[in-house]
């Protein structure tokens, strides 16, 4: 049996029958409009996210098979956790928090794209991603949830594939997103405030030198370039 693949990556949830998709599926002779509702349904749950998509249409009676890969494992967990963006300096700045039943949930979604032998593995290698986006996970950083999670503490959990969270927890951890942001405004404003005294103390130095000194203060990249002379910023 003949068989061609059309391949684009869509919004889930948004599929349309414009470019990509419309035009490539036009000389195949499927009904486009079936094709398009059978795509949105499979992605709803990838909204604002860019999902790969696979058609696969058997050319002799027009039949297909819609295969959903899945976004990175950094998008599901921006959206697990409400963000945009993950931290600055992960290692330094945390943004949000998530529970070990989003983790599972994101590592459910993830399952074929994982190395992890096992559900457990899969958890633990989705945790090393928010590692290096300043997620927390139950409260705690990362590697410190790893070595609870290889202590046992979330048998329960993992091997019960609980995914849902209650509106309690839910409420819980928005407030502690809130908690966060404040305090990483708090930290941002501290390094600008000793950034304007440096600005203040060099004036008329180079560019470069007021960088340096800002940099030996320990200001964060982000707030030197906000800060730094407009000549360094060119450079």
């Amino acid at each position: 049996m003949a068989k061609e693949t059309v391949e684009v990556l869509i919004e889930g949830g948004k599929a349309t029958a414009a470019p990509p998709l419309g035009p490539a599926l036009g000389p195949m002779g499927v009904n486009i409009g079936q094709v398009v509702q059978d795509i949105n349904k499979k992605t709803a749950s990838f909204a604002k996210m860019q999902v790969p998509v696979k058609v696969t249409i058997d050319m002799t009676d027009k039949s297909y098979e819609i295969t959903v890969g899945t976004p990175p494992a950094s998008a599901l967990i921006k959206k697990e956790a409400g963000v945009d963006k993950g931290a600055g300096n992960p290692l330094t700045d945390k943004v949000a928090d998530l529970k070990i039943e989003q983790i599972i949930k994101i590592a459910q979604m993830k399952a074929d794209d994982t190395l992890g032998k096992d559900t457990k593995g899969k958890v633990k290698e989705i945790v090393g991603t928010c590692q290096s986006m300043g997620i927390l996970v139950e409260g705690v950083p990362a590697h410190e949830a790893i070595d609870q999670i290889n202590a046992g503490k979330f048998d329960a959990q993992i091997l019960g594939g609980k995914t849902e969270l209650s509106e309690a927890e839910k409420k819980e951890l928005e407030e502690e997103k809130k908690k966060l942001a404040e305090e990483l405004k708090e930290k941002h404003d501290m390094y600008a405030k000793q950034a304007d005294q440096i600005l203040k103390d060099l004036a008329g130095k180079e560019p470069r030198e007021i960088v340096k000194a800002m940099k030996d203060a320990g200001i964060p990249d982000p707030v030197i370039h906000e800060k730094a002379p407009a000549e360094d910023k060119k450079k």
